[in-house]
């Protein structure tokens, strides 16, 4: 009995907010509209329950009767809302589309006669409520989501790079810049924030085949769904709760000149850094309009002007003033090119949160609108030489780093703790990792764990792959554990005591099919730094290796030295010392001791330059190790693992083709692979020589004597 009464109290409150929604929609029918704050509220009469939000809820876009959103059919004949359009432009037709009247989900069945909003219905069911999915334009489908699917259903756009693509396909143009009369412009349509916010997990955007994008983007926990960054029924931006983080955000206009630390480039190449990612956008789609116009007028011969609040928003510029007036019509010569350069362009345009949503995403899109436009402009192209396409690796969440597990949907443990946002604080408080999600860079908890005071997790030690553990402070003198902290990542995942146990009992020059190559990973600043302290490196047995590089007291740490977040190296700091510098390049011509190491009769030249001479030395004793003892041609690609792959035509050069897993390089005998093991090493920290280059130089020059090259004329460090 309790049940059914629930059953029917619930039964009878949905009737009264439907009442007093419609009472409010009656609007769009001619009769004069109650004002919302002297609506009372509805009850039920069976629970005294007040309805929430119905006030809120009228005052928002959703029940706008005026608005364009719902008159646009009013004077169509029949007055109806077509199947085409219902889904997001009525409550009825939202329903359709779930299911939730009980017809096929999925599509909407039948036109919805005008008059109707987006009311409490569309919103609450027994459909939306378990609702945990979205199907966005391109197929894709977004799982595991909460309330903001009821939201993504319509903030979607209607358009992607799938159906770009398919429409460019069926026009079947001659080239990229072959018009067509069956090509036209494709309009995304209005307010895509979830393509924004998705990425390229969604693929709203037109993204260029070869190039990689961001995906979600999930701000903080907390603020990651629309619906904890917008008042659900008003629509309003939370905009106080936005302050607690952003200072001087008092109203959402101030939201524009927000800008997080993880986003320190300069996009659209104004020189200013400071301004918000909302100018940053601004700035880049003023650069691809330039070119879009510019493609019209040099490549098309026809001027071209856009009208952001009339249709079809792209029109012939007859007069060439740059403006549409009356009697020019829809721009007519369209080509593959300016398709996707319009869509991506519009895109942006009708995101008008797109900068808080995922804005870039939207500026890698306009990006690659502008490079792939420039192709065809030639002396007219946009200079985009000081602009900037991703950010620092830890925020570059277009790149592999963080794009590798798309299609597997999260990251594994084995590689959480540095390639996904919640993995480092987990390792930090529990010493294990679990899977995470793909996340699209770090975010500012990966790091910080008081999102005010911006204090970082302590950390007291760190232990290496080797088994070796340190702690910083007590070698760099810094009272913080920055050093600490960034050593939890960039410590590889291997060492010299791997190779060490994988080659123990094999003969030198022996090969066995217990060998594979090694990879140390990516960016082992600190095992370089800490040499021997750590023994990243392969240290040949009875030599004997330097430990930590005490540099100078004013840059002895990882935060000493580069930017926190934009990672790069404070010039500054080094100029203080080193006189000779005036910019970042410069750094590799710095030596503070003189011996010739490579023996090439040059003791002046940067450490750099030492250690790529040696390294490329170590190369090619490799390939003549290889050929010599196991007749086996080995050749190294840097870019495909396993780096190292058997060179099947012998020319020396890692060919396409060569470069595949199913061809990496099989014939190793323990001296080999501890060279290949060392020169890896070397190649993956690119700042091995301002870490600790006398280490790197011991350990490249074993490796040289190791394999039989006469290194008599070499000096190796002390």
């Amino acid at each position: 009995m309790r049940k059914i009464f629930l059953l029917a109290s619930v039964v009878v409150l949905f009737v009264f907010a439907m009442s007093a929604n419609r009472a409010i929609g009656k609007q769009s029918l001619g009769v004069e509209p109650v004002a919302p704050q002297q609506e009372p509220e509805p009850r039920d009469p069976l629970t005294d329950f007040v309805v929430p939000n119905v006030a809120e809820w009228a005052a928002s876009p959703h029940a706008d009767v005026t608005a364009e959103a719902f008159i646009h059919w009013n004077e169509e004949d029949p007055k109806e809302v077509p199947t085409s359009c219902a889904k997001c432009h009525s409550s009825t037709g939202y329903q359709d589309y779930l299911g939730a009247d009980g017809s096929e989900a999925g599509v909407v069945d039948l036109a919805v006669p005008v008059g109707e909003v987006v009311e409490c219905v569309a919103c609450h069911n027994e459909v939306t409520m378990d609702k945990t999915s979205v199907v966005m334009p391109s197929g894709i489908e977004l799982t595991g989501l909460g309330a903001e699917s009821r939201c993504m259903e319509c903030h979607q756009g209607r358009e992607s790079k799938v159906s770009i693509d398919k429409f460019i396909a069926d026009a079947a143009a001659e080239s990229d810049d072959t018009t067509s009369d069956k090509l036209r412009f494709r309009n995304i349509h209005y307010f895509p924030a979830a393509a924004t916010k998705y990425g390229t997990l969604a693929k709203g955007g037109y993204e260029y085949e070869g190039n990689t994008y961001d995906g979600n983007f999930a701000h903080v926990d907390g603020y990651s769904t629309c619906t904890e960054c917008h008042n659900a029924h008003t629509l309003e931006v939370n905009v106080e709760e936005c302050a607690a983080c952003h200072e001087g955000v008092v109203e959402v206009e101030d939201m524009k000149d927000v800008r997080m630390a993880g986003s320190m480039k300069d996009y659209d190449g104004d020189g200013d850094v400071e301004e918000g990612i909302y100018y940053e956008l601004q700035g880049v789609s003023e650069l691809l309009y330039s070119a879009i116009q510019s493609y019209s007028t040099t490549v098309l011969t026809t001027a071209l002007v856009y009208d952001a609040a009339s249709y079809p928003y792209f029109f012939a510029d007859v007069n060439a003033n740059d403006a549409v007036d009356d009697g020019e019509k829809a721009y007519f010569a369209w080509t593959p090119r300016l398709v996707k350069a319009t869509y991506n362009y519009q895109t942006y345009q009708k995101d008008p949160g797109a900068f808080a949503h995922g804005g870039k995403y939207d500026i890698q899109l306009m990006y690659d609108s502008l490079m792939d436009l420039n192709a065809a402009l030639a002396d007219s192209a946009v200079d985009m030489s000081a602009m900037s396409r991703i950010d620092a690796g830890h925020f570059a969440g277009s790149e592999t780093a963080f794009r590798y597990w798309d299609e597997r949907g999260t990251v594994p443990g084995s590689c959480a703790r540095c390639h996904s946002a919640g993995g480092l604080p987990m390792y930090i408080a529990e010493g294990v990792n679990i899977s995470q999600p793909v996340a699209n860079g770090f975010q500012c908890a990966t790091c910080h764990n008081d999102l005010v005071e911006f204090t970082r997790y302590e950390v007291e030690s760190v232990k290496f792959p080797s088994g070796m553990t340190v702690d910083a402070r007590e070698f760099t003198g810094e009272e913080e554990n920055n050093t600490n902290l960034c050593m939890n990542c960039h410590q590889g995942r291997e060492s010299g005591l791997s190779v060490v146990k994988l080659t123990k009992g094999i003969e030198a020059d022996a090969t066995s099919d217990k060998l594979r190559f090694l990879n140390v990973h990516y960016f082992a600043a600190g095992a370089t730094r800490f040499g021997a302290d750590a023994n990243g490196a392969f240290q040949y047995p009875d030599k004997e290796y330097v430990g930590f590089f005490d540099h100078a007291n004013d840059a002895n740490s990882c935060t000493d030295c580069h930017g926190a977040h934009s990672l790069q190296v404070d010039e500054a700091t080094c100029m203080e010392c080193h006189e000779e510098m005036e910019d970042s390049e410069d750094i590799r011509d710095i030596r503070f001791n003189y011996g010739d190491y490579n023996g090439n009769g040059d003791e002046k030249e940067g450490l750099y330059h030492e250690i790529v001479s040696m390294q490329e030395t170590l190369y090619l004793a490799m390939q003549d190790y290889a050929l010599a003892k196991v007749e086996t041609a080995i050749v190294y690609n840097p870019a495909a693992y396993p780096y190292f792959f058997t060179d099947t035509n012998g020319d020396g050069v890692a060919d396409a083709e060569e470069s595949v897993r199913d061809n990496g390089f099989a014939a190793w005998t323990p001296r080999l692979l501890q060279a290949a093991y060392n020169y890896q090493y070397v190649s993956k920290d690119p700042g091995a020589f301002a870490h600790n280059g006398a280490y790197i130089l011991q350990v490249l020059y074993d490796s040289l004597e190791d394999m039989g090259v006469d290194v008599s004329g070499m000096t190796r460090p002390e």
